[in-house]
């Protein structure tokens, strides 16, 4: 194995074995070779896939973090990974989502228009802001997230009208429930897409699928059923990850020694939480995953403020 030192622009020299691939040398003051490193980045990301569908925020809400506090990856290469594993997470559940009948197809493609574009300018962000600047960025998403895992949502009022815009753009939906189908009206779709730009810029610049901010926006704003919700968000967040991995692997920032486990692991477990998600109440497992990522932002703050990513 070849050792060789890397770094970003705004990062302290990390050591990393090469073998094909960029993987740690160490973690801690233990020596860690390919194979003991792809199989416990494997097992935390499945993890990871798995509570990340049970909740709709994707498993880069824990990727990212887990790579570079744990196993002191670059935060750019972690970023990277992440993207990568968003696309797979949604390759993974949002197939089973579409089969089950959950997911809104029409407003998904739609309002994927705007997190394409904040993607991209997300993307080119990441490439020129302080590692620093994003951890602590990335700590306050976190800390967001876990409140908003962690919520209740009790399904919203019946009596809603959809707004003259959903009806125009035929974004009005149903979806399955232990009554039969039932149908949903849609409104506040320009603040939707608004917001959604933002989901957008944060994905591309933290390498994260903002499910947060996309559940944020159709369950609270367009008062689209919070299953329903969960489900488009997954649907969704693999064609904004797509749009802002392509600026990173053109940077060389997406290695396949890290990428290949934490995918492999993403999309496992993403099946498993989406079989999961449409069969049982998961309360006790959201608590869990709030106060999982309310350690992990409160670390990504304090590395990012002492300057240790």
């Amino acid at each position: 194995m070849l050792v060789l030192h890397i770094q970003s622009k705004d990062a302290p020299p990390r050591t990393v074995g090469f073998c094909g691939s960029l993987v740690p040398q160490e973690v801690g003051s233990n020596p860690m070779n390919v194979l003991e490193f792809s199989v416990l980045v494997g097992m935390g990301s499945l993890l990871a896939g798995f509570l990340g569908a049970l909740t709709g925020l994707g498993g880069g809400v824990v990727i990212v973090p887990m790579l570079t506090l744990l196993f002191h990856v670059d935060l750019r290469y972690a970023i990277g990974a992440s993207l990568v594993s968003v696309i797979a997470t949604s390759s993974g559940a949002a197939a089973a989502y579409v089969r089950e009948g959950y997911s809104n197809i029409r407003i998904g493609m739609f309002l994927e228009t705007a997190t394409t574009i904040g993607a991209m300018a997300g993307a080119a962000m990441a490439l020129h802001v302080s590692g620093s600047v994003i951890a602590i960025i990335f700590g306050l998403v976190l800390l967001y997230s876990a409140y908003l895992s962690s919520r209740e949502r009790p399904e919203h009022a019946a009596e809603l009208t959809s707004s003259w815009r959903a009806e125009r753009l035929r974004l009005i939906g149903s979806y399955p429930t232990s009554e039969g189908e039932r149908t949903y009206p849609v409104t506040g779709v320009r603040l939707g897409y608004l917001l959604m730009l933002g989901a957008g810029v944060l994905s591309g610049l933290l390498g994260i699928g903002s499910g947060a901010m996309k559940v944020l926006a159709m369950d609270q704003v367009m008062k689209i059923p919070f299953k329903v919700s969960t489900t488009t968000s997954n649907f969704m967040i693999g064609v904004t990850a797509a749009a802002s991995a392509g600026l990173y692997l053109s940077r060389g920032y997406i290695a396949p020694g890290v990428a290949m486990p934490v995918m492999l692991g993403v999309l496992a477990g993403s099946l498993l939480g989406a079989r999961l998600l449409v069969k049982t109440k998961v309360k006790v497992l959201r608590i869990l995953f709030a106060g999982v990522i309310v350690a992990l932002g409160i670390e990504m703050i304090y590395s990012g403020v002492t300057g240790r990513l």
